[in-house]
């Protein structure tokens, strides 16, 4: 009785985080236009709060950027986050 207790929490655990992950990622994407002085980093701490690496790493393939350089009135299409 325990074990299937404990199979059943688990499954729901595991149904419950793939749910979560599905709806982070979910939502519109949002255009950016780049302000004098910003950078990729101060952009994803901003939008995105917490650890900006993923966001930048996400910002420039979603920008198909070679670098991290951004210009002021560039504009940037922001992943949903």
């Amino acid at each position: 009785m325990f074990g299937r207790i404990v199979i059943v929490a688990l499954a729901l655990a595991l149904l419950l985080s793939i749910v979560a992950r599905a709806g982070h990622s979910a939502g519109p994407e949002r255009r950016y236009v780049v302000r004098g002085g910003d950078t990729l980093w101060a952009i994803a701490l901003r939008e995105y709060g917490g650890d900006p690496r993923e966001a930048v790493w996400e910002i420039r393939t979603r920008n198909d950027l070679q670098g991290t350089t951004v210009q002021p009135g560039q504009v940037l299409i922001l992943p949903a986050g």
